[in-house]
């Protein structure tokens, strides 16, 4: 299969996230060819080094990378599968081709895990120039497109988590200073932190200065710019700041974490599949639709209360309290065990289905042959 994938990046590093892990999936898990189109190339840059921010196309592991402009280049006409991710619409040029060769045409939508996904995936939407657009919800059952996962992932995952040295060397190599390595050898609880900017940081570090177990955060450059400041209290964490980091990097450095917040879709995803307690700040809709979906996904995560608790109180900004008492309550002995078994269960189960690349491409597969 040749593949063209749009990318339109609206959430920082949430889009470029899903849609470079995709196209990497694709090409080198499903043997696809995969021209990957991005309106934003300076995001994908913090992720994926090499990238250069003013080259009109590029390759990057094998993969086409193109800047998405008003004015595409008409000769890059469209391949077997044109993959739209989060409704962002090819332009119209490019449409105008579709029209005449009339390839699969699929519009990757948003996870969630709202049961009426499950009726809407893999639906098609007829439109009156002929075309037909299907619709693929990524999710938690197998009646989603599921979740990406590269072969080989829990593996790699479960050997590197194992071995303290060779996590040493990772965050050294991250500049994550020798006494902050000493603190973790030492029982320190790791904590790694990306999230929007109106998340109670403030309330997190209080709750791990009163925490009889130290710890240490860990946060890219940028993100929660007061923390250094919420942490300079007695007893207060450690703070390290990272670099933004390739996407494997990103895998690991939640792999180092005891508890990873994480926020959008993609960081969510992968910290789900380091199998250690998560707090997932949810993308921001209007109405607080997105609430709704994180209530969606906590029926389905089997974390004890205190955990859901705290899930629920860092993605409501305003007052803080609610999010400190809840991260004491799931920081207690009892309440921290219940969590650290359910991430391993939850990871274990999700693990056993399909993932999406795979899923995906057995769909476009079977839509090609009624062509």
């Amino acid at each position: 299969m040749q593949a063209d994938i749009f990318c339109r990046v609206v959430d920082n590093y949430g889009d470029i996230g899903v849609c470079w892990r995709l196209a990497r999936r694709l090409a080198h898990g499903c043997g696809w060819d995969v021209r990957l189109w991005v309106d934003d190339l300076a995001s994908f840059a913090r992720i994926q080094p090499g990238i250069a921010v003013d080259r009109a196309r590029q390759s990057c592991q094998g993969i086409e990378v193109v800047q998405w402009t008003d004015n595409p280049d008409p000769g890059l006409t469209p391949r077997d599968v044109v993959i739209e991710a989060f409704a962002c619409d090819p332009p119209p040029v490019f449409l105008d081709n579709m029209r005449r060769n009339h390839p699969v045409w699929i519009n990757l939508e948003y996870l969630s895990a709202e049961a009426w996904v499950e009726s809407c995936h893999g639906l098609p939407s007829q439109r009156p120039d002929g075309l037909v657009k299907h619709f693929f919800f990524p999710g938690f059952t197998p009646a989603t497109g599921g979740l990406l996962r590269e072969p080989g992932l829990s593996a790699a995952r479960d050997a590197f988590q194992a071995d303290p040295a060779a996590q040493d060397r990772f965050l050294r190599g991250l500049g994550v200073a020798e006494a902050m390595l000493s603190r973790r050898s030492n029982g320190a609880r790791t904590v790694s932190l990306f999230c929007y900017p109106d998340a109670p940081v403030a309330a997190l570090a209080r709750v791990l200065a009163a925490d009889p177990q130290p710890a240490l955060v860990l946060a890219p450059q940028g993100v929660a710019p007061g923390l250094e400041t919420a942490c300079a209290i007695p007893g207060g964490p450690a703070v390290a700041r990272l670099p933004f980091v390739a996407q494997p990097d990103f895998d690991r450095l939640l792999w180092c974490a005891d508890l990873n917040f994480v926020r959008g879709e993609d960081s969510f995803v992968r910290a789900a599949w380091a199998a250690r307690p998560l707090v997932w700040q949810i993308y921001p809709q209007d109405e607080n639709i997105h609430l709704e979906k994180l209530d969606a996904w906590l029926a389905r995560y089997p974390a004890p209360e205190t955990a859901a608790a705290l899930i629920r109180a860092w993605n409501v900004p305003g007052d803080a309290e609610p999010a400190a008492r809840a991260l004491t309550h799931a920081l207690a002995p009892a309440a921290w065990q219940g969590w650290t078994q359910a991430a391993r269960d939850w990871d274990a189960a999700q693990a056993a289905l399909p993932d999406l690349a795979e899923n995906l491409a057995s769909f476009c597969a079977e839509l090609a042959k009624k062509r």
